[in-house]
């Protein structure tokens, strides 16, 4: 079902207010301004209701000026070269480019959606992993869900540095890795610096996701690209960096629903292993479909051990588990980093770290040495 004008209107502001505010000058101004422009936030009623995001629209427009390189547009675009900032000429060639190939954008974003592999959520990732690698004994198979492209599927093959507040570095991975990740760590007050593994010891991989990406297809390579801000090409230098190194172990993706094929995927994993299952900023395309995808989380944990890895806004995900946490409410931008386990019917649900969506930093809350 498609949205109206009002809410692609709405979402637009939302985009341009909190998500892109405080890390993209560019996607902010767009976003801002196409937010009070009917015919540019039209084109966003094309794309189903879980779909229509401001991110949606910049990639599709990312993806038309990719396809013209020498369009003047592109001196705005860092990932194509551009150097110039937004100006007074922004938005007026921006929007004369989109809506003059209003027909191109319609069709992608009535057949696309974002599928952002956000290689440095890895590192927002692996503290978690550490933790729930402790609980589970050592060892772990590994399901992401919404998993595009996989390349977050190899995030026991990058390495990790961790600046914190006073200066010091944690490390974490292999020394020698194509992907090095950094992240800035903070601590809330109280609040304890977690244990990173050194290793962590995934014994099969797999990715769901309804259209899982082929990135050695150029074409498909290009939409992952267009989906990243184009006003931060260091992004897209790590996502073409990953999905090199991803050549040499590529994963088992698996075409299926979130929800309807999710038992289906748990079971292409070893069964007598700990299953780890793992979602960042997924659940928020899934709308009211995410108490189901819970369920069917609880459902399989009452059949092998299982921990649900989480990093998403907090009322797209662990406020289903951990209800009545407003100081995790993410007027801010913040994601929640989570890990959720049920045992004997019981959930647990613990909210490690407050996180950056594109994997810049993390503010740990966990106020005991996590593990």
């Amino acid at each position: 079902m498609a949205i109206g004008l009002d809410e692609a209107k709405r979402r637009l502001r939302l985009f341009a207010d909190v998500e892109a505010a405080e890390t993209s000058p560019l996607y902010a101004h767009l976003g801002g301004k196409a937010a009070e422009d009917d015919d540019v936030a039209g084109l966003l009623t094309s794309a189903s209701s879980g779909d229509a995001q401001g991110t949606l629209l910049m990639a599709t427009a990312h993806r038309l000026i990719q396809a013209d390189p020498i369009h003047p547009l592109s001196r705005y675009y860092p990932s194509l070269g551009g150097f110039d900032g937004v100006d007074g000429e922004t938005w007026p060639m921006f929007r004369e480019f989109l809506l003059g190939r209003a027909d191109k954008a319609r069709e992608l974003i009535s057949s696309r959606y974002t599928q952002t592999n956000e290689v440095r959520r890895a590192a927002l990732l692996y503290p978690a992993l550490s933790l729930v690698s402790k609980e589970a004994g050592g060892k772990f198979s590994l399901l992401e869900v919404g998993c595009s492209a996989g390349l977050l599927l190899g995030l026991d093959k990058f390495s990790y540095r961790y600046q914190c507040d006073g200066g010091e570095q944690l490390s974490a991975g292999p020394a020698k890795t194509a992907v090095g990740l950094h992240a800035a760590l903070d601590l809330a007050p109280g609040a304890v610096a977690p244990k990173l593994l050194k290793k962590l010891t995934i014994v099969a991989r797999a990715g769901l996701d309804r259209a899982p990406v082929d990135a050695d297809d150029e074409e498909e390579l290009a939409w992952l690209e267009a989906c990243v801000w184009a006003d931060q090409p260091d992004r897209i230098r790590l996502l073409r960096t990953a999905a090199a190194a991803q050549r040499k172990y590529p994963p088992d993706l698996i075409a299926g629903d979130a929800i309807d094929d999710l038992a289906t995927a748990a079971a292409t994993l070893p069964a007598d292993v700990p299953l780890v299952v793992m979602t960042s900023h997924v659940l928020a395309y899934f709308g009211d479909r995410r108490p189901d995808f819970i369920a069917e989380l609880r459902k399989l944990a009452a059949e092998r051990p299982l921990w649900w890895v989480s990093e998403e806004r907090y009322e797209a995900g662990l406020e289903y588990v951990l209800p009545g946490r407003a100081d995790l409410e993410a007027t801010d931008g913040m994601g929640v980093l989570g890990v959720v386990r049920w045992a004997d019917g019981e959930v647990d649900a613990r909210a490690l770290a407050r996180t950056a969506a594109h994997g810049q930093r993390l503010t740990w809350l966990v106020s005991v040495p996590a593990g």
